[in-house]
């Protein structure tokens, strides 16, 4: 592994990040955050969501820190993750603005209009509770793919299990959001149906 980099102490920092060290953790935290905070604001054009990222990004670093391999610099390193979670970000709000616009053209042009929609939006309601109860690995692998638009070999990868694992999970995870819906007695609109459970997404 190269670990040349424009800071003389990353390859010690590096080296004590994959045995766990938190201290190593922090102080390239302290080191790098300002950065690519700036970075990933100018992408997405948001304090809140580029806070966010940042965030979600040291996760990632610390969760994969026995996996790191730096062949440029770790700064460099840094950099291509935000710019995936940029790109991530933006596509998933192209998915729910896809699916808003759906429900949107859904509710008919009549007087009942305003119930209708009060309708539809219950049953998003309902549909998000039934989400909610899944347990933790199935509600994970049906957010990733059917709300954030997410192949089975990138779930897979975020997720750290096999492709026909999350196969699986999405399949029992939409059985049990049409049981949840039946239960409860609602009957979800085609449309709906086929944006929020269709397998074709995944």
């Amino acid at each position: 592994m190269s670990t040349d980099t424009n800071h003389p102490n990353d390859k010690d920092l590096l080296f004590r990040l994959r045995a766990g060290d938190h201290e190593a953790f922090e102080l390239l935290y302290l080191q790098y955050s300002k950065s690519l905070y700036w970075r990933l604001r100018r992408m997405v054009k948001s304090l809140e969501e580029a806070d966010e990222l940042l965030q979600d990004l040291f996760v990632k670093v610390w969760e994969k820190r026995e996996e790191i391999i730096i062949q440029q610099s770790f700064e460099a390193y840094l950099y291509r993750i935000a710019q995936r979670m940029a790109v991530d970000y933006f596509r998933k709000l192209e998915r729910q603005s896809r699916m808003q616009h759906h429900v949107q053209l859904s509710i008919p042009e009549t007087t009942e209009s305003v119930e209708e929609y009060i309708l539809a939006r219950e049953t998003q309601q309902l549909l998000d509770d039934a989400v909610a109860q899944l347990p933790e690995q199935r509600r994970r692998a049906f957010t990733l793919c059917k709300i954030e638009g997410k192949s089975h070999q990138e779930a897979a990868e975020i997720m750290n299990i096999s492709p026909n694992t999350v196969h699986n999970h999405l399949v029992k995870a939409i059985s049990s959001v049409k049981e949840y819906l039946e239960k409860a007695g609602k009957t979800l609109s085609p449309l709906i149906l086929i944006l929020a459970l269709s397998h074709g997404s995944c």
